[in-house]
């Protein structure tokens, strides 16, 4: 009995003595009484093996070398933690909706630390954010927090990298945990393992990460964003490559792929690869194995050969003339090739197992990219071959709309994060996907006007929806009103003949108070300079062919003066037009609506500085959404004005405030001369006609 009670002991002994020595921290932190602790690790076995200290410690850790500028064991572990602990985050359970209930959506920005470098990017969008509409400098009326720190590269090698993180952010008052916060990134991890590691503990923040992968990320929490360059513009943005007048029926190259190829290491696997696809006729796939310090110390037997055919071709030539472009995963999931091909055109097939796509909660990728499997390499070729022509313009036309809606600069990138946010507040008066992946895109349908896209002057040709039947004549009165035979009277007479018009609004713009009602006309109707009603009937009717548009009389142009080397403005009768003035014209209410919700409180305070701009900035505002001109209706006389240089200061701060020239240029005049009774010009034509 003796015997067997020392068998039970011994081996109880040697069971705990082996969970002791190979079950990790987490054991030896409850073996180990808190006053013994500096004694148990000075009696800890000096004989341990290498191979052990995997229980014990991450390959990370054994890699910093005690290097100070890393983060310590205990702050990646915290940050992991912190992961964990918050990766059931929900808007519901992570996010305070009542800070949003007084103010609506407010944006806060920390105040810059003078200490605290900046890297451009992060610069660019905290300046995105400060220029949008949802800012606010006053914390206690804010929704949603940005910090100043920058936390774009988490990179540890990184030059850029900013250390002590997690202290930092703990000793700001308003941090509340991460909770109402969003915080940016385009680079985690580092080498070997490129993980998500932060560095720091997020809290309960809402990411908006570069490359972030599936597993990590929260639905309807988080948000992915692409990953850009600090070239990126911060506003405005290059056009999309593909015009209307110059689709080539078949491009040069079906497929291509240039770039380099990882030896070693994460994301060598996929671009070792591609070769194997290569056929040098309409597939080219080139690599390089030329990039790092030592690549010729990994270099295999195909460098050589694939560093020569890498420089026989130029990779913007391949951007230009291929169908399909090749993006696959570098060391992270994401790469700049991925807008590339979007602004070029090159329909995106994407190689990067686990990657949730950018902005994937509003945007449709299955009309602008195909997603392949890195498993499946061999297959792409066949797989893009069978897509018929027609889609491939549809997928061609759909990467230029999301180039120019969401991504062509840091300010769209940025609108769109916040945009996304916003619409998680009031689900009920979110966007559909359908007003985020049509023409003009989500940034421009406000949802504050309508979640219907009948109700938009840019949808009227689809889902059956057609303009109002009636129009609201809006007449500005900028002198004070005599006699009812003065003209602006006269033209009140005229637009409530026409048969179309629903009510008048006039705007008193004069310091003498406005006559008593007595002295207003009778109108038929409850009370743009025209005269006569056929004339504002036509303009009405050629409105409901174009409600998108701005139709009216009175029109100007600008031109590039290249001696000034700035936008000219001219209220001169040309060939060409792309402004009408807003004094007699016909536009869509909803463009009221972005007038005072889309553009920031900036931009209206300097059109309110300036004499004459506030039709600049709508046709401008209308050119932005539409990219198309407004269109003239001919009027009897040449309109005069004599604040040409006020208009002209005007454009120029709206150009450089939009970062583009919006306005389109056009030659297209609608003469009211046509509309009129067919019989009656007939008989003018041929005056014998009805002679016995």
């Amino acid at each position: 009995m003796q015997t067997r009670k020392k068998y039970i002991f011994l081996t109880f002994l040697a069971s705990w003595l082996l969970l002791f020595f190979f079950g990790g921290d987490q054991l030896r932190r409850f073996a180990f009484f808190p006053g013994r602790k500096a004694e148990a690790r000075r009696n800890w076995p000096s004989w341990t093996d290498r191979s052990l200290l995997k229980s014990f410690a991450d390959p990370e850790e054994l890699q910093s070398d005690g290097d100070p500028s890393l983060p310590s064991p205990r702050e990646r572990r915290a940050a992991r933690l912190s992961v964990y602990r918050n990766s059931r985050c929900r808007m519901e359970t992570c996010f305070d909706f009542s800070r949003c209930e007084k103010n609506g959506f407010k944006v806060f920005t920390y105040p810059r630390e003078w200490d605290q470098p900046l890297s451009e990017s992060y610069s660019k969008i905290l300046s995105s954010i400060e220029r949008s509409r949802y800012y606010t400098p006053k914390p206690e009326e804010a929704c949603l927090f940005i910090l100043s720190i920058d936390t774009l590269d988490r990179d540890h090698l990184s030059g850029q990298y900013v250390r002590n993180v997690d202290e930092k952010i703990r000793s700001f008052p308003l941090w509340n945990g991460g909770r109402n916060h969003l915080i940016f990134n385009l680079y985690s991890g580092t080498w070997p393992n490129y993980t998500e590691d932060l560095g720091f503990d997020i809290g309960q923040a809402i990411l908006a990460k570069a490359s972030f992968y599936t597993e990590n990320f929260r639905p309807g929490f988080d948000i992915s964003i692409p990953l850009f360059s600090k070239d990126h513009p911060q506003r405005g943005g290059e056009k999309g490559w593909l015009h209307q007048d110059s689709i080539p029926p078949k491009k040069k190259y079906l497929l291509v792929f240039k770039g380099k190829r990882y030896l070693t290491g994460i994301g060598s696997g996929t671009r070792n690869a591609l070769h194997h696809i290569h056929n040098g006729k309409d597939i080219i796939s080139l690599t390089t194995c030329k990039h790092g310090k030592d690549w010729e110390k990994h270099k295999d037997t195909r460098c050589d050969k694939d560093n020569v055919d890498y420089e026989k071709f130029d990779y913007q030539e391949l951007l230009h003339n291929s169908t399909f472009c090749i993006v696959p995963r570098g060391r992270r999931l994401g790469s700049f090739r991925f807008l590339e091909a979007l602004q070029a055109a090159c329909i995106p097939v994407l190689l990067s197992d686990g990657w949730e796509l950018p902005f994937a909660e509003a945007i449709d990728w299955g009309k602008a990219a195909v997603v392949g499997s890195e498993k499946l390499l061999l297959q792409i070729p066949s797989a893009v071959r069978c897509i018929h022509p027609e889609r491939v313009l549809a997928f061609q036309q759909q990467t230029q709309f999301l180039w120019d809606a969401y991504f062509s600069s840091v300010d769209k990138i940025v609108h769109t994060t916040l945009e996304i946010i916003k619409d998680r507040l009031l689900p009920h008066r979110s966007r559909s996907r359908f007003l985020w992946n049509s023409l003009p895109g989500g940034l421009l349908a406000l949802p504050d006007f309508s979640t219907h896209p009948g109700d938009f002057p840019f949808y009227h040709l689809q889902h059956g929806s057609s303009p109002s039947e009636k129009f609201t004549a809006f007449i500005r009165a900028v002198s004070p009103v005599g006699s009812p035979s003065q003209s602006i009277l006269r033209l009140i007479q005229a637009v409530s003949a026409s048969q179309y018009c629903a009510q008048i609004l006039v705007l008193w713009d004069c310091e003498k108070p406005p006559p008593p009602s007595g002295r207003w006309p009778q109108t038929p109707v409850p009370l743009t300079i025209i005269q006569g009603s056929g004339k504002v009937d036509f303009a009405f009717m050629v409105w409901r062919s174009f409600p998108e548009r701005i139709v009216g009389f009175p029109s100007c142009s600008h031109f590039w003066d290249p001696e000034q080397r700035c936008w000219g403005y001219t209220s001169q009768w040309t060939n060409e037009f792309s402004i009408i003035l807003t004094t007699a014209a016909f536009y869509h209410r909803y463009y009221h609506s972005l007038f005072t919700q889309y553009l920031p409180a900036g931009l209206r305070e300097l059109v309110g500085g300036l004499a004459a701009c506030e039709d600049i900035l709508m046709n401008v505002l209308v050119a932005a959404v539409t990219k198309l001109p407004p269109i003239k209706v001919t009027q009897r006389k040449q309109h005069k004005e004599s604040v040409s240089q006020q208009r002209q200061d005007c454009l120029n701060q709206l150009v450089d405030w939009f970062g583009y020239m919006p306005l389109v240029s056009s030659q297209l005049r609608l003469d009211p001369v046509l509309f009129k009774d067919q019989v009656s010009v007939l008989r003018k034509k041929y005056p014998r006609l009805e002679k016995p």
